[in-house]
């Protein structure tokens, strides 16, 4: 890693129920970033429970401070939302929410953060709509979809009985964490780049 520096990814996902589809899916995802070379931490089941953002109230529960730290000091971030009624998860956007207090901070939002997506849904059809829904949020955050995302079919329950995961799965998982550990790699090099002073840094040749 560049500069001695392990990446740290964090993964906010699944539904309040511990081993839930997306919950388990996200730690796959995480898993691989970790073979790859990152710290993760898991946001997911019981401490999605937050308070209904309100930016009135200044006030935040130690749920929602650990949750504006982890994507404050994030090199990248993991999202994986259950697909209800054609959209994300309300739990999932009422974490977003709280991004909002980011705004003023020197990486505002998610400026500068590969964001990986994953969508579950109990079926094919929810997951779609529900995609393009969340990467919109990402935009409007300021964060950058990665390319690639994956979807799983949780009717199939993939994750029952704790055997091998689907190759096909498997490998859309890996592949949504090593485009989030790249961006986040590639992000790194140009920040530190910028820091180099300008005997290091590498000149275009003139004329």
């Amino acid at each position: 890693m560049i500069g001695h520096h392990r990446p740290y990814i964090v993964g906010i996902g699944g539904t309040p129920r511990l081993g839930s589809t997306a919950e388990m899916a996200l730690r796959h995802c995480l898993k691989a970033a970790e073979a790859l070379g990152a710290d993760t931490e898991l946001i997911s089941g019981p401490a999605l429970e937050l308070a209904i953002f309100d930016p009135g109230n200044p006030h935040r529960p130690p749920a929602a401070r650990r949750l504006v730290q982890a994507i404050r000091r994030a090199d990248g971030v993991m999202l994986s939302s259950p697909a209800y009624h054609g959209t994300l998860s309300g739990f999932i956007k009422n974490a977003l929410d709280y991004v909002e207090d980011l705004r003023d901070g020197p990486a505002p939002y998610l400026e500068g953060r590969a964001v990986g997506c994953i969508v579950c849904a109990d079926g094919t059809q929810a997951i779609g709509t529900a995609l393009v829904t969340l990467r919109s949020i990402i935009h409007s955050l300021r964060g950058w979809p990665t390319p690639f995302a994956a979807t799983v079919n949780a009717a199939a329950k993939p994750f029952a009985g704790g055997g091998p995961l689907d190759e096909q799965l498997a490998a859309q998982l890996a592949k949504v964490a090593g485009q989030v550990m790249e961006f986040a790699e590639m992000r790194r090099q140009y920040d530190s780049s910028r820091r180099a002073p300008d005997d290091l840094r590498v000149r275009a040749p003139a004329g």
